[in-house]
């Protein structure tokens, strides 16, 4: 009888993601957007650059 709370916290299943998950993916998410920007920066200057000589 005493230990019956205690057997139903070892079957408790924890679901769900936990703060170093959510810090994980909000890196990696990181990483890739200021890849893509890094990627990019080179002709979206090039593009402005066009738009503003044809001024």
């Amino acid at each position: 009888m005493i230990l019956k709370p205690y057997l139903w916290l070892l079957n408790k299943r924890e679901e769900g993601q936990t703060m170093a998950e959510y810090a994980v993916v909000l890196g990696v998410i990181t990483l890739a957007v200021v890849g893509v920007f890094t990627a990019l920066a080179g002709g979206i200057s090039g593009a402005i650059n066009t738009v503003t000589t044809s001024i």
